[in-house]
């Protein structure tokens, strides 16, 4: 049997034998019936092909209005202006990250140029500093050398090396020793003055004491009247005193005390000090007077030492410190 349907089908009919007793009975069998319908409708095929044409032929007529007249601007305007928020939505994630990319880079590359720039500018400090110190190394040199030029004793240009540590003992070791020609009692100036003496001597390094120190004196005089006293150190480097100018002697503050040469260690005319206090006592035998060492017995650094006849024993050397 076929059956009529708005689908195919497949029907199954099945003939059974008799199941009466005494009947044999057998297996069933199957008729297998298709039907098929047609499932094209010819009826569809000109509307599609219908619709088809007329959107090709409105889409051509808006291309050629587009085109000659223009007339379509005002609706693209109005198209861009409502599509505008979401081209933004879109393109935020992208902006955002990009931002967030070159921000990074910069903050990294900032950083990177800031420690450059702070690694320059301490080596251009230390470069400085060098720079100064060489500056005032030259001005020094530049000044001892002038002194030199004035001086017309035999002198060498030493360098200090080390200074004792001891506030007791104003003593200091300079580069040059016996091999040099060195000898104890060697009188020993800068280019502002007179610093000290050598009182011993080894192979390659001196030890020297400088005029501040408690244990040594110096003969000098006034350099305005020719004044002959003894300068004394009081163990404070910027402080000498003379203890046996009498109360009418003709000294006063300005004065500047040289060496007089009398002692044989220093030859006459350097200058030692200048006195910055006269105080005369009623009653007493002696003035307290006190001058300022001319050099900067706390700052010199390069020296010059003076060659000239050895020191009679006793006179103008200083007194080597005890071991006490």
């Amino acid at each position: 049997m076929l059956s009529n349907s708005s689908t195919n089908t497949v029907r199954l009919y099945s003939a059974w034998s008799d199941s009466r007793p005494g009947r044999l009975t057998t297996a069933p069998t199957y008729t297998m019936v298709a039907s098929r319908e047609n499932s094209s409708n010819p009826a569809r095929i000109p509307a599609l092909g219908l619709r088809v044409l007329v959107l090709i032929i409105v889409s051509i007529a808006l291309m050629y209005l587009d085109h000659r007249e223009n007339h379509l601007d005002a609706v693209r305007k109005g198209i861009d202006v409502a599509v505008y928020p979401v081209r933004l939505a879109v393109d935020a994630p992208l902006r955002f990250w990009s931002w967030l990319g070159e921000s990074t880079t910069s903050r990294a590359n900032l950083e990177l140029e800031n420690s450059r720039l702070k690694s320059e500018r301490l080596l251009t400090n230390a470069r400085l500093q060098r720079l100064t110190a060489l500056e005032a190394e030259n001005a020094r040199l530049r000044a001892l050398l002038d002194a030199r030029a004035r001086v017309r004793d035999e002198v060498r240009v030493a360098e200090i090396m080390a200074v004792d540590a001891n506030p007791y003992e104003h003593n200091l070791i300079i580069d040059i020793g016996s091999r040099d020609g060195v000898y104890d009692g060697q009188a020993i100036v800068s280019a502002d003055g007179v610093v000290g003496q050598v009182i011993r001597t080894g192979l390659m390094t001196s030890q020297a004491v400088l005029i501040s120190d408690t244990d040594h004196a110096l003969p000098v005089e006034v350099n305005r009247n020719g004044l002959r006293t003894i300068a004394v150190g009081t163990g404070e480097i910027d402080r000498l005193d003379l203890p046996f100018l009498p109360n009418n002697a003709d000294i006063r503050a300005g004065d500047l005390l040289v060496t007089s040469g009398l002692g044989g260690a220093f030859p006459a005319g350097y200058p030692v000090a200048v006195v910055d206090s006269v105080t005369r006592i009623p009653q007493e035998s002696f003035a307290d007077v006190t001058a300022k060492p001319a050099a900067a017995l706390d700052q010199v650094r390069e020296i010059m030492l003076i060659w000239s006849a050895a020191p009679t024993a006793g006179e103008g050397v200083a007194e080597e410190p005890s071991d006490e």
